[in-house]
């Protein structure tokens, strides 16, 4: 009996049959937004079922440095760069509060699956280490920009504090530029640490000292000149001056040159991160 089953002449499969591509052979060309935009969800579903804790727990924290503050140090007719106390705290608490959100979510993400197993998650998805890294950035901004704006809503109805914007590409590119920062540094730190403790080492280390000397509730211009070039040093100080600089019209530093220093330790931080991920250090050995 002669078999009627037509075949492919190219692929000898008969017709109409699915072909699967080789070993190695890449299905998937460009970018999978497909497969970012299921990361990018699962990550902001993660840290909004939680978001009592997660959201606006910091914003209620933020703002009673703000409370504590003006009540301290705020009396009076007391101004800085020609602003009231008050005034000029208010941007730094805005920017403090997102920076240190985006890399506590950023450092959680795969610190928690390394430690429960679950890392595989992150490995094993047809997601390229670029797809991978942008999606675990853009979620930890997304925490950034929810807990900035709750904070920066209660400021604006609170009595005794004016958080008018006036120059809105400074807001937006100041505060995206240092969440993407302590996005990269708290992937990196998710990275490299191996337990709960090291992170909060770095977290309690390096963060929240570079936060708190800043510039945050003080202009640098009255630190003695030393003091001054440390906190030039700071990239956490550049974030903050440019951020106050879109609310009050002054800055503590030039706007384009932290602009400047922002966007190369953006561009640092994410290759870095890149070529780690890339690699598998720490997390696929």
């Amino acid at each position: 009996m002669l078999d009627q089953t037509k075949k492919d002449q190219t692929s000898g499969l008969p017709t109409g049959a699915t072909r699967f591509a080789e070993p190695g052979v890449p299905i998937i060309r460009g970018v999978n937004w497909g497969g970012f935009s299921a990361l990018y969800w699962k990550e902001v579903r993660r840290f909004f079922k939680v978001q009592l804790q997660t959201v606006w727990a910091p914003s209620i924290t933020t703002l009673m440095f703000l409370i504590i503050f003006t009540v301290a140090l705020g009396r009076g007719d007391r101004t800085i760069l020609g602003a009231p106390f008050a005034d000029f705290i208010a941007p730094g608490l805005i920017c403090m509060g997102m920076l240190q959100n985006a890399f506590a979510n950023s450092s959680f993400s795969m610190l928690v699956g390394k430690i429960q197993g679950t890392i595989i998650d992150y490995l094993t998805p047809p997601l390229s280490v670029g797809e991978l890294l942008a999606a675990l950035v853009a979620a930890s901004m997304t925490r950034a920009a929810l807990v900035g704006f709750a904070v920066w809503l209660a400021m604006f109805i609170w009595p005794g504090v004016h958080v008018g914007v006036e120059h809105w590409w400074a807001v937006l590119w100041f505060g995206t530029m240092g969440a993407a920062m302590l996005s990269f540094l708290g992937v990196l730190t998710s990275i490299w640490a191996e337990k709960f403790d090291h992170a909060a080492a770095v977290t309690n280390f390096v963060v929240a000292p570079l936060a708190l000397l800043s510039g945050t509730f003080y202009s640098i211009d009255r630190l003695a000149p030393t003091f001054q070039a440390i906190s030039h040093a700071n990239p956490f100080f550049y974030a903050i001056s440019g951020f106050r600089y879109g609310f009050l019209g002054v800055a503590d530093s030039p706007i384009i040159v932290g602009a400047l220093v922002l966007l190369a330790i953006n561009i640092g931080l994410a290759l870095i991160c890149y070529l780690l991920l890339k690699s598998g250090w720490k997390i696929k050995s």
